[in-house]
Order: structure tokens, then sequence, then C-alpha cells
């Protein structure tokens, strides 16, 4: 075993023999091994690049603030940091690990003990938080500094593998010094290379005169976790044995030529370096979106990008305007001003579901390739949701991504462009970087469209946490559809933000309107972070609204014009029965026209569109809801914007009359326009989101393109009994969204209801004055209503605290004081289950629930996919393929079964019935599906259908269609 050549490496020319001997890692298949000191400079080096290169210089200014000599030292520190990361193991607990190696250490003198022989104590010294002791003593022995001042710097090498280290382990460690130095004569030897090593390190990364300086540092806890995370991520890349070889084989290469060749082969792409757009609103919207150039810019669109502008500090931004006025576009703007403000690297958008984020990622896209050439040739992109691969438009950038390369030092680097050639296209090339995949790592890709769920993870205490920082606090977070979020989301999201304000990471958030309460708390939430007194925000008055506030400061607002664009809406009460709804509408389509009917649960959905289908025949009712299958839900997504999208982009409209039967899928992100909106009773604030469906778009002067009466848009509400002396909602609404909020609802919608046409719902006048009116503490409806008011309340108010209460759980802490270590940072969290079924069920309040991959049984044992799929993109055939069993399906097949996943019903989220139900689907396992020969399968559970699409689950009976999507019902019940 050879330690080296000293013209290699500086590190390893300031090492005795006996340090040089210390190994770091070992690949137990090929025999080869690292060197700890080739290691720590891999590390340092990487760190550099990375602090170079790839991280946002709003992040680089954070951390540079704290430190006396600025971005100089902030650089120095992160470089030095991840050099000693792995000191804890030049010590006994870790080197007696494999036998050959600690053996040429005992024979330079650092005897140990062997790994049989350590037992079990060896737990209490993992070589993080043996590193963080050595590197504390070493301050306070070698530099003087008090011990109350080490932590905040040390724990970013006790937290390198996810989980900083709690004051317990390091009070046990303290008490076991034999697991870091043997006793006796070689204890000696092993605290002199230890302090060897970390000299070394000073000097190589050019630390050891400014640690005087730092002794009177205090980093804030933010600063704290970047430069964990940014050692983690500096570690990941030092231990590619890809990127850097281990020895022998490469033991005669310098230093520079292993950083050069792994740089050139993880080719990492830049951030995004935002440039300050020019010209006035109308020419930005015009270029960035596409528009005609007669377009004209919605006031609260200018408004918003008005203020961005004016902020004396990017912040938080909450735009509340009507549906379809472009708060989409509205919020990429101003995250265009934020970010070149703010030294931002990319942009996250969150949105409420996999579906609204599926759609928003070519929107996404789509903005990114008309964003000005920023000097980078590529920008990284990520769709983050647990389903993202079987996205298509993903899957073609993936598959583009490449792999990360295998480092060849002699190759010859790539050539660049000479003075006069062409440059490359304007904008930058898109990618899903290789690296910047899976659970861990794909947040910190530089622009990001996902689940609110990515988000809400950074507020749960869980391993790695750090990584889940690192990746929000370089962009600029757009949270969509804010007023989705309930009390439990809202515990988590509020931490979240109080965490981004100390970043000071700019936040746009969307919502047709809040309640008062809701966006004072979100405000608060941000600004005070950072201490400071917030007043209070606006309680009402004005809509269109902009509430902006910097970290720290006092929020401002703006109440910009309305859009000229208005609808009213009439709104009637509707029996609840099923034939008085067909009779209704046999009454309102006489002439044709195009209806909606939203119901709360999925069961009401089936139970209409089947009453409605023997009334008008089936080709005139569609029905959409959450119980499909990926694909079909896709293709129903599809197909509404097909036939209900806007004019001039609709193709399929129907000329006779139509009715769509949905849940609560309606809601959100579909463009979509119907002649007559039928609802369920439900919150205010989401019957809101559902008129923005009805008479959506102008369809002729005077909507004269729509059957005559269906001209005046008129919403039926039905889903309780209104015959009562107080409304009684039906079970189902009840279960989803408590009777408080739905009397408050129909309290406040009393006036239009009873109104008739002289009080109809004037949108967008009356949005913000009905969701007020709805949430505010203030006693409404009727005197008869109170009693029953006030008892739903009570319920209401116990379930809100029993959420608010679950969420504290695993919530994150404060931020703390600038100066206290991170030392049990995530203690009692989650561990790894952030993304995993169990961690969204922890951050939504939502049971675990049990997620399928739906294939059809043949009626010869032979696994299919289903019938009925259409061919890809490319033409390729999707139905039907064979699903071997005793071999792997091909690639193909394997992708196209698993984009049937299936997420089950509550039914089978209650424990007793979810374990039966695994354990039955457990009995269909596949070895051959299993591992890296199916990567698309393995793992998954698998729900097979028999011809008839039928199967019997835990007591229940099964049945999809490509027509309705899974409907359940009791064995041995008729559907």
């Amino acid at each position: 075993m050879t330690s080296g050549d000293d013209s290699l490496s500086d590190l390893l020319s300031r090492l005795g023999a006996t340090a040089r001997s210390v190994w770091a890692k070992h690949d137990r298949d090929a025999d080869g091994w690292l060197p700890l000191w080739r290691h720590m400079e891999d590390s340092g080096a990487v760190a550099g690049l990375l602090w170079d290169e790839w991280l946002p210089c709003g992040m680089r200014r954070l951390i540079a603030e704290a430190l006396p000599g600025g971005e100089a030292d902030g650089r120095r520190l992160v470089m030095w940091l991840a050099g000693v990361h792995d000191t804890g193991k030049a010590t006994p607990a870790f080197a007696c690990q494999v036998d050959q190696l600690a053996d040429v250490m005992r024979e330079k003198g650092l005897e140990m003990r062997s790994r049989q022989a350590m037992g079990p104590d060896r737990s209490l010294a993992p070589h993080g938080l043996a590193g963080q002791v050595l590197l504390g003593e070493w301050l306070e022995e070698r530099h003087e500094w008090a011990p109350k001042q080490t932590g905040q710097f040390t724990v970013a090498v006790g937290g390198h593998h996810g989980v900083p280290p709690e004051s317990g382990q390091i009070k046990a460690l303290y008490h076991h010094e034999e697991l870091l130095r043997t006793p006796g004569r070689s204890s000696g030897v092993w605290r002199q290379v230890q302090t060897e090593l970390l000299d070394a390190c000073a000097e190589h990364f050019a630390v050891a005169d400014r640690l005087e300086a730092w002794r009177a540092v205090k980093l804030p806890q933010p600063v704290q976790v970047l430069l964990t995370a940014l050692v983690i991520v500096s570690d990941w890349i030092a231990s590619n044995p890809d990127l850097f070889p281990y020895f022998p084989e490469a033991a005669s290469r310098s230093s520079q030529e292993r950083l050069v060749a792994a740089w050139r082969g993880l080719d990492l792409p830049a951030p995004w370096r935002a440039q300050m757009p020019v010209g006035d609103a109308q020419e930005l919207f015009v270029s960035r979106f596409q528009l005609p150039a007669e377009a004209k810019v919605r006031p609260v669109q200018e408004a918003a990008l008005v203020l961005a502008r004016e902020m004396e500090t990017p912040g938080l931004m909450v735009i509340e305007a009507p549906m379809g006025e472009g708060k989409t576009e509205a919020a990429l703007a101003v995250a265009e001003v934020f970010a070149a403000r703010s030294g931002a690297g990319g942009v996250f958008f969150a949105l409420p579901t996999m579906a609204t984020g599926n759609a928003m990622f070519p929107r996404l896209l789509e903005w990114l390739n008309r964003l000005p050439h920023d000097g980078s040739d590529r920008h990284s992109v990520h769709l983050a949701h647990s389903k993202a691969a079987l996205n298509e438009e993903f899957a073609g950038l993936l598959a583009r991504g490449g792999r990360v390369t295998a480092v060849d030092v002699d190759a010859a680097a790539p050539v660049p462009r000479r003075l006069g050639e062409p440059a490359r296209s304007a904008g930058a090339e898109l990618v899903a970087h290789t690296w910047l995949r899976g659970r861990k790592r794909a947040m910190l890709a530089s622009f990001v469209a996902g689940t609110v769920d990515q988000l809400l993870f950074a507020g749960l205490k869980s391993r790695h946490l750090a990584l889940r920082h690192l990746a929000v606090a370089g962009k600029v977070v757009v949270i969509d559809e804010a007023h989705a979020y309930d009390a439990h989301m809202s515990v988590y999201l509020d931490r979240v933000l109080a965490w981004l304000g100390a970043y000071r990471v700019p936040v746009v958030v969307l919502s047709a309107t809040l309640p008062a309460a809701r966006r004072r708390q979100l405000v608060e939430a941000y600004s005070g972070a950072a201490g400071a007194h917030v007043e209070s925000a606006p309680a009402d008055g004005g809509y269109p609204l902009l509430t902006a506030v910097a970290p720290g400061g006092r929020p401002v607002v703006r109440r910009p014009a309305a859009s000229t664009r208005g609808t009213d809406v009439r709104v009637e009460r509707l029996g609840d029965g099923l034939d008085a709804l067909a009779d209704r509408l046999e009454r309102e389509l006489v002439d044709g026209g195009c209806v909606l009917v939203v119901r709360n649960t999925v069961k009401r959905v089936l139970e209409t569109a089947r009453v409605l289908r023997e009334r008008f025949g089936d080709g005139a009712v569609t029905v959409a809801h959450s119980c499909f299958v990926d694909v079909d839900r896709a293709a129903k997504d599809s197909d509404l914007l097909r036939r209900f999208g806007p004019p001039g982009k609709a193709t399929g409209r129907p000329s006779g009359r139509h009715i769509v039967v949905a849940s609560q899928v309606a809601e959100q992100s579909l463009d979509v326009d119907f002649d007559l909106l039928v609802s369920d009773l439900c919150p205010v604030d989401l019957l809101l989101q559902r008129m923005g469906r009805l008479h959506r778009h102008r369809r002729g002067e005077g909507q004269s393109e729509r059957p005559a009466p269906l001209r005046t848009a008129r919403c039926l509400l039905t889903g309780a009994d209104w015959a009562a002396g107080v409304p009684v909602p039906v079970r189902g609404s009840v279960a989803v969204y408590g009777a408080y909020a739905l009397l408050r609802s129909a309290a406040v919608l009393l006036p239009h209801l009873d109104g008739g046409p002289q009080r109809p719902v004037r949108l967008p006048a009356d949005i913000s004055p009905l969701v007020q009116d709805a949430y505010a503490e203030a006693p409404v409806g009727p005197e008869n209503w109170a009693p029953a008011l006030e008892e739903a309340r009570g319920r209401f108010e116990r379930h809100r605290a029993d959420q608010a209460e679950r969420a504290t759980v695993f919530r994150l802490g404060e931020v703390g004081r600038a100066g206290k270590p991170l030392f049990g940072w995530v203690a009692a969290g989650v561990g790894d289950a952030d993304d995993t079924r169990a961690g969204r069920a922890q951050v939504r309040d939502s049971r675990e629930s049990l997620e399928v991959v739906v294939v059809q049984r043949r009626a010869d044992g032979a696994l299919a996919t289903l019938p009925w799929l259409e061919p890809d993109k490319k033409g390729r055939p999707r139905a039907g393929l064979e699903l071997p069993q005793d071999q792997a399906p091909t690639a193909f097949a394997a992708r196209t079964a698993a984009s049937c996943g299936l997420r089950l019903p509550i039914q089978f989220s209650y424990a007793e019935t979810l374990d039966k139900a695994i354990a039955e689907l457990e009995q269909l396992y596949v070895p051959a599906w299993q591992g890296k020969n199916s990567p698309w399968l393995t793992d998954q559970l698998i729900l097979a259908l028999d011809e008839d699409c039928q199967t019997l689950l835990a007591g229940y009976a099964l049945h999809y269609s490509h027509r309705d999507g899974l409907e359940v019902t009791r064995e041995g019940t008729d559907r």
C-alpha cells in the first residue's frame, strides 16, 4: 500500500508517514482504497468549485455577511469544513473496520483493537460525531477557542451524514475516549496524527491565520445549515469513485488532475444569473409569455411587477386576484425581478397536487426558453413529485440528461468558442441533470415545479434536512393555491416561511383570496423570523390585493384596479335528489349546453353520473375524479381541455348537451369553461374557484354563442337539505370539510340565495367580502342558525387544535439565536421518511395511503398492461403489452405498467384494512421484477384485475373502467 508522491499533493507534503497511512474509503469488491489525506483534499477542492461555479450569489452573500473577511472568508470556511469533515476516520473506532488497512496503520504505531473486540461501543463514535469532537478539541487546544464557540462551526462535520448530533451523544463519546484514541503508549501517536491532519488542513485551505478572527463570530443558524449542506454535497461528489477513482490505480494522479477531470465529468449546470428585466410591464409580459401584441397586461400583473421593483429588499409578496387574471404569469415576472435583485439562482413553483404540478411544468419550461441568455449553456430543471418520471415531457429531458461521466484525466478539455464565432441559441439548454436526481438531490436543480409537499418537507425534522434547505435557500419560491392548505399544512408552511425569511429567500404566494387572519399569519411568519415587529396586514378592503413585506420589515399594501372582466353569477338552491337534478338539467339543456356538476366525494360523482346517463345517454356524460390510474387521469385532463377549453384552443366542444360530473379535480388549474354550474355546498372560497369555471371566457357578444337559456351565468347549489330550519349538508361533504365551514359558507351566501336575480354574486367584486365574512370570527346567518353554528364551531376548534398539535410533533423548531449550534436540530424526527407515503401523510395530515400499479390478469393467468391504453406520443402501442412473470418485462412495457399507478381511496387507509390489503397484494410478488432488472416495477404493489376489470381486496369489491375509474363497494353488495 502506497500513500502517494509528495509532488502530487500539497496536503500530502505536510504529513508524516504515520498520518499518511490513515485510510478513508475501501471498495470491498475491487479492493481499492483511498487514504484520508486524499479524500480531505478532494472534498475541500470540490467545495471550492461549488462555491465558485454552482452556489447562487445570494447564498454566498448570506454566508459571507457572517464572517469578518466577507466572501473570501466564506470560500475558505466552506473548503476547510469540507476538507476536515472526515477527520473522525482517524480514530480506532473507524479504522478497525478493514483488517488489511488497519494493519498498515498498526505498523506505523497506531494500535487498535479489532472490530469484534470493540463490540457495540463502536456505535457511540460514528465518524461524523468523532470528527466534530476532534475538531472542537483542536480549536480549543491549538487556537484557544472557548468550548461554547466551537459547536457552531464543528456541527457541519458532525452532521455531514444528515443528522446533527444531539448533546447526549456528544457527552457519551467524551466518556469513551478509547474510541477516539487507543489508551496506552499509542494514545499519543493517535493524538499526534489527528493534530497533524488538522494542522495540515488549516494551512492547505488557508484558514490558519483566520481562526483568531473567527473566534468572535456568531454564525446564524441558517448559515450553519448551509455550511452543513455544502459539506454533504462536497462529500457525496468526492466520494463518487467514477469521479474520484480509488488507489492504487489513481495514486499517480496529481490533485489538480483529479479535480479537473472530475469536475468535467460531473458537468454541473451553473445557477441562473437573472438579469433585471427592462421595459414596462406590457413589453415584459408580451416577450416572456408569447402574448399577442394587442393583448393588454392586467392591472394586478402590472402592479405586482412595479411593487417587486420598488420594494426596498426582495421578500414575501402575496398576490390575491380572481381566477383567470394571470397570477401565474405575474408570479414568474416577479420571480425574475426578485432573482435579479436577490441573487437567487432558480425558481421553485409549489402546487397543491401532482396533476397541477404536471400542468405547470411545460409552462415553466416555456417561460425559461424565453428568458434572456444569462451566459450559461445549460440550466437544470426538475419535476418534483413521486411520479415525475412518468411525465412524458420530463422523461424526455431525463433521456437526454445522460449520466455522470467516468473521468478521463487525459481527455481534451472542451474547446472554448473563439472570438467572432456565432454564439449558441439565445436561451440556455434545459437539462434534467443525472447527478441532480433522486429523493435527496433532485430539489437542488435550479428550476423545479412540484407539489407543495416538497416545500413543507423543509419544515419536517428528517435526515438530510439541510439539503432541502440548501435547495430552497437559493431560489425564488412560488406557492400557488395558498387557500387550499388546511390548518395542519399551514403549521408546517408557517415554520418553513420563518426559515425562508431568515435565509432572505424571496417568496410569492398566490391565491384567489385569503381570509384576513391567514394573510396576516403568512406575513408575520415570514417577516417575524428576523425578530422585527410586524404591523397587522389589512383585514379587508380592496380587491385584487397585493401584500408585500421584507424580512424583518413592515407590510406594504397595494390595491390595483380590478380588471374590466367580470361575471355576475346567480346562485340558486337545488334539492339534493338525483331525479330532481336530472329533471332540472333537462329543462336547462333544452337548447343544448355544457354543464359542470361538482360533487364533494367520488362516491357522489359516480352515483350522479349513473342517474344522468340513464336520462341523457352514455355519450352525454363525462366523469372526472381522482380515482383514475395516472395515465387515464392525464388523458381525462387533456380531453376536458380539448373539449371545454378556451375559444380558439378547444377543438371539440360539444354542439349538443353535455354534462361533466367531477370531484374537486375541477377546482384547480384547469382552464375549462361551462355554460352552467351545479355544485355541492362547500367552503365559499372553493365555491368561488368552481365558479371560475363558469362563463370563464367570452363566447360571442353578450355570450351570444351559448344556448339562449344559459347566457346568464348561474350556479345551482345542492348537496344540502335546504328545507330544514338550518341547512343540513350531506354526510360526505361534512366528512370532507366539516359542518362549520359549510354552514358559514351557506350563511354568507344567503343574501344571494334569497335575493334572486337582483343579488347575483359579482365576480370579482364579491370574492373578498364573501371570503372575509365566511372566515371571520363575527356571527353570521339568521338567529335560529346560531345553536347549530356554535355546536359546529366547537367541533371545528377541537379538530383544528388537534391538527396543529399533531403537526408540531415532527415540525422543525424555530430559527435559533446566532451562534447557537444546531445540535439536536432534527432530533426525534421521521428519519428518512420525508418524501415517502408516510412523510406526505405527515405534512398533509392524511392517513398513509396505499398506492398500487394496476395490470390485467388474462384467463390463462398471464399479466398484461391495461387493454384500452392509447399509443404514446411516438405512436408505440401500450395496450395489452405482455408482462412476463419469469423475467423482467421490457423497459417500455414496465414503464407503461408503472404509468397505471393508482392511489386507493380512504377505505384502504385504516390500519386493519391497510394491513390486510398489503398482505393480499404481496401474494402477487414477482421476483423477476425486483431490483435493478426492472426499476419501474421494483417494490411496487401490483393490483391485478380480471378480464372484466374486477377484483376483491380486503373485503371490498373493486371495479375499474376507463370511463368511470375505480368504484369500491363492500364485498357482496351491488354497485
